[in-house]
């Protein structure tokens, strides 16, 4: 990992992606990249001003990380939308990370379609992590979220690649859909049959899991299978508490067509209600 990219408003929630950002660049010895989107919508006079603003508060951040924390830093001012001006800023510098902050979420319901980070997460051509939780440290263990797809193969390749496995451990998480397993009791048959056919389907899905493993780089401490009964994205935050995760890697939808529109529904639910932070990968990133 050699750059890192910050996108930042000034607020709380971008302040847990920049302290990420920067405990990521001490540990890597990565040189750091900030960005700011100016909404270049509004009168000359006050574009100017909040140009400006931007610009010293950046320098303030730079200049803080350079000489504090040793860590190379350089800064942006980006006008248009917000997704947009991060989008663009991605394109021209060719981060191997991209770090934001978690979306605004509302009293009364979650939401993240339509947000600035859901638009940039399925724009942008590199690896995106939302920094959820309060940074405490380097993150200390990683569950990689598989479904045994192309896609997943280069969430497994993205995660060794970013070197994030260095002080962490790694767990493998593979959720299967077995819908006659969770059927209404009489629906079912004997529970004797549907208990033996449940662990019947998580032997089967193991021996997948592991075959899908063996040719991809890294050895995962432990590879966990779970039968879905409720959302793959619940069960997988069920996984992520039981192994104690602080970070949940997950592939997103391809880029081409109509695909680039849309983000895969449990990456989409995990970014919307997680905890803990999120490693999206896209499913063709610009590999240099």
């Amino acid at each position: 990992m050699r750059r890192i990219l910050v996108a930042t408003d000034f607020s709380t929630r971008s302040d847990r992606a920049l302290r990420r950002a920067r405990l990521l660049a001490m540990a890597f010895d990565a040189a750091l990249s900030l960005v700011h989107v100016v909404d270049d919508d509004q009168p000359a006079a006050k574009l100017r001003a909040e140009r400006e603003a931007a610009g010293e508060l950046l320098k303030e951040l730079s200049w803080t990380l350079r000489t504090v924390d040793g860590v190379s830093c350089d800064m942006t001012v980006a006008l248009g939308e917000p997704f947009a001006g991060i989008v663009a800023t991605t394109e021209s510098s060719k981060p191997d990370l991209l770090v934001i902050g978690s979306h605004r979420r509302q009293v009364l319901r979650e939401v993240f379609v339509g947000t600035t980070a859901e638009r940039t997460i399925r724009q942008v051509p590199c690896p995106v992590l939302m920094a959820n939780a309060v940074p405490a440290g380097a993150y200390h263990h990683l569950l990689l979220a598989l479904d045994l797809s192309e896609t997943s193969r280069e969430v497994v390749r993205a995660a060794y690649r970013l070197a994030l496995d260095r002080r962490a451990s790694v767990s493998a998480a593979y959720v299967i859909d077995a819908p006659e397993i969770g059927k209404p009791p009489r629906a079912r048959g004997p529970r004797a049959d549907v208990d033996g056919h449940a662990r019947r389907t998580e032997q089967d899905a193991a021996a997948s899991l592991a075959g899908f493993l063996a040719d991809l780089p890294g050895n995962p401490v432990r590879r966990i299978v779970r039968i879905n009964r409720t959302s793959v994205a619940e069960t997988l935050r069920g996984v992520a508490k039981e192994v104690s995760a602080d970070l949940v890697v997950i592939g997103t939808r391809g880029r081409s067509g109509l695909s680039k529109l849309l983000l895969g529904s449990t990456a989409q639910e995990l970014l919307g209600f997680a905890e803990f932070d999120v490693l999206t990968v896209p499913s063709f990133p610009d590999v240099r």
